[in-house]
């Protein structure tokens, strides 16, 4: 602890000496080429006290409203200068990350907010606002290991990626992802999926006030019937996590829903995989429509969450052990999708922060239709959401 006090210490030293010496160099110039003078003046010396406000207050404080030596000032206040050697002892002394709270909040905030694949006009994102139809990847499209293991190919092909956030060659390397074993065990009647809503008051254009077989919840009963009856043994938690005190609040759904969604595994240790389902929300012009067994049928986008954005890094916070295999599952499942039901997957849509999705390795986000879809069209995609999941999860 004290080696690492006293390196914060020579830091500080060595970098006020830097800046001294820069500051002597800098008069000695400008006492000929009155480089001083003009380096002072405005807008120049509004810089400076910027600085040196922003990024020395001790001395800014201290410079103002009181005498100080600068050797007593430096070893005093060098620590507030540049928090280095308190960030160590801090990191030092309890093993975590200290975050601020109002970026935490924020953080969780933004992921509660809508999964949405649009811009904040509603807008698909790379679409066109009245469009009848996404264009998506179909038949035509390449889907052979030799062509996915190039990483500009298949994100090109299969993926968005949200401005906010990145990812790389070595997150998404097909070959891997396409290696992990997404398998369930079914030599049990046990449950084994988990559906749940996040946003349970999602609805469709012509859901009916009160009913919830007409919004997402009822989508969900429905696709786990289904399952149920491909003998996929599955549960349909019905939680309200979008709701505080009978307003719509999204805030804190996915806190809220979290500690639920623990204690349902918990008291259900052979589930395997956990499915958040969602519908996504598009301009009004635009319908999330394709033709399949020769029936309207709502599109659908899978979704995963890299907890890391471009603004903050990997979220410690929001740690994920299990991106890897989100990301497995996902690309298993629109892979899948599109050599049963081609254009029934719009792209795989890649963002920051959790979504929960660290809970289970076999953790699906689903995003299907839109409020522009019919209640028939959301249930006609459930049924081929549930092919797609017995295709990919039995042996």
């Amino acid at each position: 602890m004290e080696k690492r006090k006293r390196l914060s210490t020579i830091l500080m030293l060595a970098t006020m000496g830097v800046l001294l010496i820069y500051g002597l160099v800098s008069w000695k110039e400008g006492a000929d080429s009155e480089a001083l003078r003009r380096f002072t003046s405005s807008p120049n010396k509004m810089l400076l006290d910027h600085v040196e406000k922003a990024y020395f207050p001790g001395f800014s404080y201290a410079a103002k409203n009181r005498r100080f030596s600068a050797g007593e000032w430096v070893a005093e206040q060098a620590m507030h200068m540049i928090p280095l050697g308190s960030y160590v002892a801090e990191k030092e002394d309890t093993g975590t990350d200290i975050e601020d709270k109002e970026t935490y909040e924020m953080i969780l905030a933004k992921q509660a907010a809508d999964e949405n694949a649009v811009d904040e006009n509603g807008n698909l994102i790379g679409g066109e606002e009245e469009q009848e139809a996404v264009e998506t990847s179909g038949a035509s499209i390449d889907t052979s290991l030799e062509k996915l293991k190039n990483y500009e190919y298949l994100l090109g092909n299969f993926y968005t990626v949200d401005s906010t956030t990145m990812t790389s060659p070595e997150e998404l390397d097909a070959e891997a992802l396409l290696a992990k074993d997404m398998k369930i065990d079914t030599s049990t009647k046990e449950p084994k999926v988990l559906i749940y809503h996040t946003h349970s008051q999602e609805g469709f254009v012509d859901s009916v006030e009160g009913d919830d077989s007409t919004t997402i919840m009822g989508m969900g009963t429905y696709l786990t019937e289904l399952l149920n009856e491909r003998g996929i043994p599955t549960i349909h938690h019905e939680g309200v996590y979008d709701l505080i005190d009978g307003n719509l609040d999204r805030s804190k759904a996915y806190d809220l829903a979290e500690p639920q969604v623990r204690k349902i595994l918990e008291d259900n240790p052979s589930i395997e995989v956990l499915i958040d389902l969602h519908r996504d929300g598009v301009a009004e012009g635009t319908h999330l429509v394709t033709e399949a067994n020769g029936k309207q049928t709502a599109q659908i986008m899978f979704f995963n969450g890299l907890s890391r954005t471009k603004a903050n890094g990997d979220i410690a916070y929001l740690y994920n052990p299990y991106i890897q295999d989100n990301l497995a599952f996902s690309l298993q499942m629109q892979l899948k999708a599109m050599e049963l039901h081609p254009g029934f997957t719009r792209h795989i849509y890649l963002r920051g922060y959790c979504y929960n999705m660290n809970i289970l390795p076999k953790t699906l986000l689903v995003e299907a239709g839109a409020q522009t879809n019919t209640v028939e069209e959301m249930r006609n995609a459930m049924e081929l959401l549930a092919e797609t999941l017995d295709n990919v999860l039995t042996p």
